[in-house]
């Protein structure tokens, strides 16, 4: 079994989830303070990663990076950035394919929160910003985890919008799920067996230890 679809993976999703978590906090904090009459829009924009199938999307972000259109092309000729099959294009995808999955824990945790604390945060003079980042999101340690344990799951498990946005280039975007695709392909299921249990055998671990965390089975872990 080669390893390097399996540390491709995982840098993917290391990547992905450290950006997404800096990314989805401001928005899940908007979302979950926010009256406008456009929340419910934002929320369905947000959520549209659930429920559309992942090769709509890897069509679309191959259509939208691609130099022979408008915006890929400016970003190749301008910034110099090249998306279309390559580690970079499948980090944006994942983002945008992985978002929901971290918003909407730190959501529902920071909508649980008393309005006094947050209140009595203001009354001693401070600011929204420092509020969230002091007193609000310490209150949310079990939705923070599990916002960054299931946005790094999902990504590891991502193949439709890998593959359409990356391809299957060995060492650049060749991933796990793309390897497992292949190797059945190819008839080989040993190979492909030994990359699924990995992956089972690890995704499940990090899902043990969210249930084990936010059930208080493994209590102090916090302290």
């Amino acid at each position: 079994m080669n390893w390097e679809p399996l540390l491709l993976t995982f840098k993917l999703a290391l990547v992905t989830t450290l950006i997404l978590f800096v990314i989805a906090i401001p928005i899940a904090f908007k979302l979950s303070r926010s009256t406008s009459r456009i929340k419910p829009v934002v929320e369905a924009l947000v959520s549209m990663p659930l429920v559309l199938p992942p090769t709509v999307l890897g069509f679309y972000f191959l259509v939208a990076f691609s130099p022979n259109n408008a915006f890929g092309s400016w970003l190749s000729e301008w910034l110099g950035i090249k998306l279309i099959f390559s580690f970079p294009g499948l980090v944006v995808a994942s983002i945008i394919y992985s978002l929901p999955f971290m918003v909407h824990p730190i959501q529902a945790g920071l909508s649980g929160i008393s309005k006094s604390i947050t209140e009595a945060s203001y009354v001693m003079g401070k600011s929204k910003w420092e509020t969230l980042l002091r007193v609000q999101l310490p209150q949310i340690k079990p939705a923070l985890l599990t916002g960054i344990v299931l946005s790094f799951a999902h990504t590891v498990g991502e193949f439709g919008v890998v593959l359409m946005i990356g391809g299957n280039i060995p060492g650049k975007t060749k991933v796990a799920s793309i390897a497992i695709y292949d190797e059945v392909e190819a008839l080989n299921y040993d190979a492909a067996n030994a990359y699924s249990l990995v992956l089972f055998a690890i995704t499940f671990c990090i899902l043990l230890i969210v249930y084990l965390v936010n059930g208080k089975y493994l209590k102090g872990f916090w302290k």
